[in-house]
């Protein structure tokens, strides 16, 4: 009796341990197989958007800023919106960052373009999206950094905006956020 508890017990054990191995052999070839694709992203080819299925939200956040970098700001913005809950803590500040990126990079665009009302709006939705970046991870630097150049831009263009639409300008208390350099004090 002893014998056979033995006997079921080391095969327990070792199915036990296959399983084990099994799942992290999957989970290797998973790792490889997005760290292969990221690495095709950064080297400027695209992947197949059924190659994004049940991927990890790296691979998802490297296929966003691929297509920010080709200029194609909705399919990034619909990419990081799928994944802005997923992942760690860092992760979702990352990915908040990213959003924020490819809305101050519009709205830039748009305000060359002279379409103010646009790029005003994108502007807000980026300074929303660094501030939830911040709200996540307060020592992001980069974050903090995009959120003052976001700040910067809404004035200008709220001043343009008015430039546009009154002929007669009145003149206007300059906001703290229109002085050059960054202010000085508390962070």
């Amino acid at each position: 009796m002893i014998k056979a508890v033995r006997h079921y017990t080391i095969w327990g054990a070792l199915l036990i341990a296959l399983a084990i191995a099994l799942q992290s052999a999957f989970s290797c070839f998973q790792i490889a197989n997005s760290n292969q694709l990221i690495t095709q992203l950064n080297q400027g080819k695209d992947i197949r958007p059924e190659q994004l299925k049940n991927s990890t939200p790296a691979l998802q956040l490297a296929r966003a800023t691929y297509l920010k970098k080709k200029h194609r700001y909705k399919e990034a913005q619909a990419g990081l919106s799928k994944i802005i809950n997923q992942g760690s803590q860092k992760i979702q500040s990352i990915t908040r960052y990213n959003l924020g990126n490819t809305y101050l990079s519009e709205a830039i665009e748009l305000a060359e373009a002279m379409q103010i009302n646009e790029a005003t709006a994108l502007a807000a939705l980026a300074k929303q999206a660094y501030r939830q970046a911040l709200a996540l991870d307060s020592r992001y630097w980069d974050a903090k950094y995009n959120l003052e150049v976001a700040m910067r831009l809404l004035p200008e263009m709220d001043r343009i905006t008015m430039e546009k639409d009154d002929p007669i300008p009145e003149k206007k208390a300059k906001l703290w956020a229109t002085v050059p350099g960054f202010p000085r004090g508390l962070p």
